[in-house]
């Protein structure tokens, strides 16, 4: 008779020092780019904590969103870069070289909505962004750090997709034109050509806002969590019409934020119910339920090697390292997490 298979596992270690809920979370290689990555997390009480993972404390605490909630971080190309968009209306760019926490410039976002900003490389100075407009449905493009204006995406006359929730700008490989993946409050998904400044596709994805994706460029497939019990996986295909590939259906209801891992092997999900959920990302077979935290999971972030972290409203950050990256394997290792099995009660 088989052994019996053994729990999940702890978190690799745990940060604290916060003292307010996480919010947002962005790994990144620091100046060097040497070592173990740095980690910078968001709060409800709009400070930025860089965290060394080695010494796992902060180095560096960034206060620039006048108290309100730091929603979305991001670093660019040239490393040294930060931007934090917070609930204070601003997107802050920082200087992080040679040990500088200066804001060096500021953008206005008009909306108060909940809607991360995207980034895009346009080269090694210059960057697109997306962010939410002046009106309630419009998506601003600004080029970078010139902060020209591009466009604004406003959705057609007759559609009525309500605010968007989540944005995210890429570049097929096949061509040079910037397009845009947005989600909305009416559930759907739409993917927008910048330079033609036109919807080329919707799809309905959820009942409910979509409250997190993300997307995969090379596979032409993304995911999206909202409110309901349930997990959309949808495609785009040769002539960039969207449609749903399928539906996982989840034990309880609410996925605040969803990030499929650099090697597009696995992806985790953001829970409601404090839980992070790690699925098969071609095969969405539930790998792993990760239980630590004691209320929601707002946001979840994955490094280039592979770790995981989860931002809580427990005011603590999980790290966690699960199904290694490896260079000779095309799947991730099932069953081992940390060198422990991942036992069937792991399993969504």
């Amino acid at each position: 008779m088989a052994a019996s298979p053994l729990p999940p596992p702890d978190p690799q270690f745990v940060l604290r020092g916060t003292h307010s809920a996480v919010h947002a979370l962005h790994f990144f290689g620091g100046a060097q780019g040497q070592g173990r990555p740095l980690l910078l997390s968001g709060s409800l009480s709009g400070l930025v904590h860089i965290w060394s993972l080695q010494t796992r404390r902060a180095v560096a605490t960034l206060d620039g969103h006048g108290g309100k909630c730091v929603t979305w971080l991001q670093t660019l190309p040239q490393g040294h870069l930060l931007l934090s968009q917070g609930r204070d209306l601003k997107l802050r760019l920082w200087d992080l070289a040679e040990g500088r926490n200066a804001v060096v410039d500021s953008v206005p976002v008009e909306s108060m909505g909940f809607c991360r900003s995207s980034v895009l490389a346009r080269g090694p100075e210059r960057w697109m962004l997306a962010k939410p407009g002046g009106g309630s449905d419009e998506v601003q493009i600004l080029e970078m750090p010139s902060k020209t204006s591009v466009c604004t995406l406003k959705p057609e006359a007759d559609a009525k997709p309500g605010m968007p929730m989540c944005l995210e700008l890429w570049q097929a490989d096949s061509s040079p034109r910037p397009l845009l993946l947005a989600g909305y409050e009416d559930g759907s998904v739409a993917l927008w050509d910048v330079s033609e400044r036109k919807v080329c596709s919707r799809v309905a994805c959820h009942p409910e806002p979509v409250m997190g994706f993300d997307f995969d460029s090379q596979k032409a497939r993304g995911v999206s969590g909202s409110a309901e019990k349930a997990l959309a996986v949808w495609s785009l295909d040769e002539q960039q019409a969207l449609q749903v590939c399928r539906t996982h259906e989840l034990t309880n209801p609410g996925i605040a934020d969803v990030k499929i891992r650099p090697d597009r092997k696995i992806l985790a999900t953001a829970g409601w119910d404090h839980r992070v959920r790690v699925f098969h990302w071609w095969t969405m077979k539930p790998l792993a339920v990760l239980s630590f935290h004691s209320a929601t999971i707002h946001c979840v972030a994955f490094a280039t090697d592979g770790l995981l972290a989860a931002g809580s409203g427990d005011q603590r950050i999980s790290i966690w390292s699960l199904y290694p990256i490896r260079s000779d394997a095309s799947t991730p290792s099932v069953g081992h997490a940390e060198g422990r099995e991942v036992g069937t009660q792991a399993l969504a």
